[in-house]
């Protein structure tokens, strides 16, 4: 049994400090960023409570060859993740989330009443599940605090996490409508295809129409679907991406290398002025103290 609390004070060494995920932080509303990472190994098993006070853009990717059962603080949702599982959204500021990592051939042996493909990135409900995510929280904070527990206890908390978080599932699957996962599957396919494009064009400032005509979706059906795996309206949320390539840039810089001018044109932002608005609006520094303070 091993464990460690990392408390961060940036967005992207929050998303650098999961162990075994492939994963993208970008922070999304304004405030000095703090979050903090529990994250234990039970015989196999990885239990994480993450905490991160500002809105965050997380793209990950799950484990490879792992079953993930990641629970929602906010609104007590379950949401499954496997290895194909990659996905695009924006938490709510103060998120907290607590999740258990299984992998997949500690699942063979268990004689599951369903497969779950189609729940995948689904947000699913049930009283057990909220019953179940306080008491996983409060036990991964006494491990936090009694890292003495032997490797037999850790062996045997796994095994009882794995049956807890399938029978959870279970429990919030039957209540689950097929229109439901209908409509979240098609909105994600959406955001997915948007994203595919402002990743292989960082520095490009595309309009709404554009982007729309990329998700193959109406204006009405990209704004939808935004609202609902995003949290904002894609033109804001792409503004925001923006915002924090350009702060990489400029933390990353080299002395004499560039100005601030060269890195706000360099991802689309043509008005110096509004750029240094935004930017301070967002990061709570102007972008000239970031690049002095680098060098």
């Amino acid at each position: 049994m091993s464990v460690k609390v990392l408390d961060t004070v940036a967005a992207d060494q929050q998303g650098a400090s999961s162990t075994g995920w492939h994963l993208h932080y970008a922070q999304m509303s304004a405030g000095q960023f703090k979050g903090r990472l529990i994250e234990a190994e039970l015989g196999g098993v990885q239990v994480y409570e993450e905490h991160m006070n500002t809105r965050i853009e997380q793209y990950y990717k799950a484990p490879g060859d792992a079953l993930v059962f990641s629970f929602d603080m906010a609104d007590a949702s379950l949401y499954l993740l496997d290895a194909s599982t990659q996905n695009l959204w924006i938490t709510p500021e103060n998120y907290r989330e607590i999740a258990v990592v299984v992998r997949q051939d500690q699942l063979r042996a268990r004689q599951l009443n369903r497969t779950f493909e189609d729940l995948l990135l689904t947000p699913l409900k049930s009283a057990h599940g909220a019953l179940f995510m306080r008491w996983l929280s409060a036990m991964l904070g006494h491990i936090a605090q009694a890292a003495d527990e032997s490797p037999a206890a850790g062996e045997l908390l796994a095994e009882q996490l794995i049956d807890d978080c399938l029978f959870v599932l279970e429990q919030s699957a039957q209540a689950q409508h097929a229109s439901t996962i209908h409509r979240v599957r098609n909105n994600r396919r959406i955001v997915q295809r948007v994203f595919d494009l402002v990743s292989a064009h960082p520095t490009e400032h595309f309009s709404a129409v554009q982007l729309a005509d990329t998700a193959d979706a109406s204006f009405q059906q990209l704004r939808l679907a935004f609202a609902e795996c995003v949290g904002m309206p894609p033109t804001t949320w792409l503004r925001m991406r923006r915002l924090n390539l350009a702060r990489q840039a400029l933390l990353t810089a080299l002395p004499g290398e560039t100005t601030v001018a060269e890195v706000a044109m360099g991802y689309s932002f043509w008005h110096l002025g509004r750029f240094a608005q935004a930017y301070r609006a967002l990061f709570l520094e102007c972008p000239g103290k970031t690049l002095a303070g680098r060098r």
